[in-house]
């Protein structure tokens, strides 16, 4: 079932190591049918270049497998926790990508400091509580802290993304990554000046409804 989603959520996965967000077998990426609910996910443990297709595990939301030999992600719990309490969402990217985990490893938001966060995120890239890995927690911690943003830090973790595709999802989790690493290195010079309020609103209301075709 949902073949064309299954290459679809791989070829996602896939791209994460491409993006240098991931390394070995961390960090996932799952899509949600829209027509069905059902979810695909990508299989636990194993390594991005050996992944094909037919590996993905189709769940619902209760985390019933539908199809697949394989155990599905051990964040799945999660994912299905954000699916369930924000409709508008059907695709969730999890990475450990390195300044963007850095900052969560303080337990610090991204501060808007740049337009490209503005733009993107409209406002601070904020940070969740600590959770343990494996049930429904992280994906709580998720919904309570993401706000308006595409984007969330967990604190001593890494970074969840979500989108109303798989590939709005990646994105996200690639420009959290993106300004991340301009900001530490910003931090490094000096202390920047964050962009106001009103501005950001401006920022974000041009990238979403203006800019591109």
């Amino acid at each position: 079932m949902l073949e064309n989603l299954k290459i679809e959520v791989c070829q996602l996965n896939q791209e994460l190591p491409r993006q240098n967000l991931v390394v070995w077998t961390s960090g996932n990426v799952s899509v949600r049918d829209p027509q069905s609910g059902y979810v695909v996910i990508k299989p636990s443990g194993v390594k991005f270049e050996d992944l094909q297709p037919d590996h993905m595990v189709v769940i619902d939301l209760d985390g019933r497998i539908l199809e697949g030999e394989y155990k599905a992600s051990s964040d799945t719990a999660s994912h299905l926790y954000i699916y369930r309490h924000m409709v508008e969402v059907n695709s969730v990217v999890h990475t450990h990508s390195n300044y963007a985990t850095a900052f969560a490893a303080l337990g610090k938001p991204i501060p808007p400091v740049l337009t490209a966060i503005a733009d993107e995120f409209g406002g601070p890239i904020p940070c969740g509580d600590f959770a343990l890995i494996g049930g429904e927690e992280i994906g709580r911690q998720v919904v309570e802290h993401i706000g308006h943003s595409p984007a969330c830090l967990l604190k001593n973790h890494g970074v969840f993304a979500v989108g109303a595709t798989g590939e709005k999802a990646l994105k996200a989790a690639i420009m959290v990554e993106d300004v991340a690493k301009t900001v530490w290195i910003t931090l490094q010079m000096g202390k920047p000046h964050e962009i106001g309020a009103d501005d950001i609103a401006r920022l974000h209301d041009r990238y979403n409804n203006i800019y591109g075709q």
